[in-house]
């Protein structure tokens, strides 16, 4: 796997190795296609991916151009819009959620000539990689707050689709918060939808109903905080900073900048060094970032979560190491012990302290 030092390298060599290495390519900027599962908007997932975007257009100017379509449903529709990308000479396509895997595949298998780029999936091929942060780093960080805020020992979690990057996300809340405050318990509501504002809004609302003074969500409206700020209660961003639609509820984000990856990506591709891969970053690569801590997070809260930001940052601590225990109490993963890759992507267990059952 290539990290964005080396693939600047690569870059950097065959410019010096002069053109005559590489295929020549026409003058023309690279036209590249982002398909986005939701509304750009102003926060949450898809945002973050569009603010990429337009930094990418801004750092290569005059060297790409960029398009994006937004609310495609995953499933059969995306293909379609997946393709008629290709049809309109885009060479670079980004595909940027977890139900468009399986179309990205297809077309990519049937038009060579074009690269294409495929979010949180794990399917890859000569001409297509997937990318993915590892996001769980701020869930866990964002547990750190909530485990020292709350006062119900109650947490709440509002979850979107039932895959393996929103269970690793619930289960990284849930460890942050037990390393500070054991006796936490987080209660977890499926709305089976990456955006939908009431449905969102109804799952923070029985949440609270039922005790949990802290929430977090892997959806991307704001629904969730502003619930939390009506009902004197506290909630975290997620993908993007969302403070401002409240203030006071929102204790801290963790952010995703996809710009160094998409900036990186573009120029491999124009210089031609683009490779097939699977590229995961997280704080250490930049990937993940957390946004600007609330003024009521407590000095000692505040420290336990620099402390473990710090460590991740610089690469020495990993939230998934053992011991890890799931629902039932039996070890899944003994002390010392860091969860592999592959358990990693294919997570399907919740972790000791986690309500319920995972939808099927």
């Amino acid at each position: 796997m290539m990290n964005r030092r080396t693939l600047l390298a690569l870059t950097a060599l065959t410019s010096a190795l002069g053109a005559a290495a590489l295929p020549a390519l026409a003058a023309e900027p690279l036209k590249i296609g982002f398909v986005y599962v939701g509304p750009v908007g102003d926060a949450g997932w898809t945002y973050a991916h569009d603010q990429a975007r337009l930094a990418m257009e801004k750092a290569l100017a005059g060297q790409v151009k960029s398009t994006y379509v937004e609310n495609v449903p995953e499933g059969a529709d995306a293909e379609r819009v997946i393709r008629k990308l290709v049809a309109e000479g885009n060479k670079l396509i980004f595909t940027t959620s977890f139900g468009y895997m399986n179309p990205t595949e297809k077309v990519a298998k049937s038009t060579p000539g074009v690269v294409f780029l495929h979010a949180t999936g794990f399917k890859t091929g000569k001409n297509m990689g997937t990318y993915e942060s590892r996001l769980y780093e701020g869930a866990y960080l964002n547990g750190i707050l909530a485990g020292k805020m709350t006062k119900s020992k109650t947490l709440g979690f509002i979850a979107s689709f039932p895959v393996p990057e929103v269970i690793r996300n619930i289960n990284a809340f849930t460890l942050g918060a037990q390393s500070v405050n054991p006796g936490i318990k987080t209660k977890v509501i499926w709305v089976n939808s990456w955006y939908d504002p009431a449905k969102e809004r109804q799952a923070a609302e029985t949440l609270v109903a039922q005790g949990a003074d802290v929430m977090a969500q892997n959806t991307d409206s704001p629904a969730t905080l502003q619930v939390a700020q009506e009902k004197g209660v506290y909630a975290f961003g997620w993908d993007s900073d969302m403070s401002r639609f409240a203030p006071k509820a929102h204790l801290t984000a963790a952010t995703n900048d996809w710009s160094g990856y998409y900036i990186d990506t573009a120029k491999a591709v124009i210089a031609g060094t683009w490779k097939s891969g699977d590229y995961r970053g997280g704080m250490k690569e930049g990937m993940v970032k957390m946004s600007k801590l609330n003024a009521v997070v407590p000095a000692d809260a505040a420290k336990a979560f620099e402390e473990k930001k710090a460590a991740l940052t610089a690469g020495t601590f990993n939230p998934f190491t053992g011991p890890i225990k799931d629902q039932s109490g039996a070890v899944k993963y003994a002390a010392g012990v860091p969860v592999p890759l592959k358990d990693l992507l294919s997570m399907n267990f919740y972790v000791q302290g986690v309500d319920g059952v995972i939808p099927k």
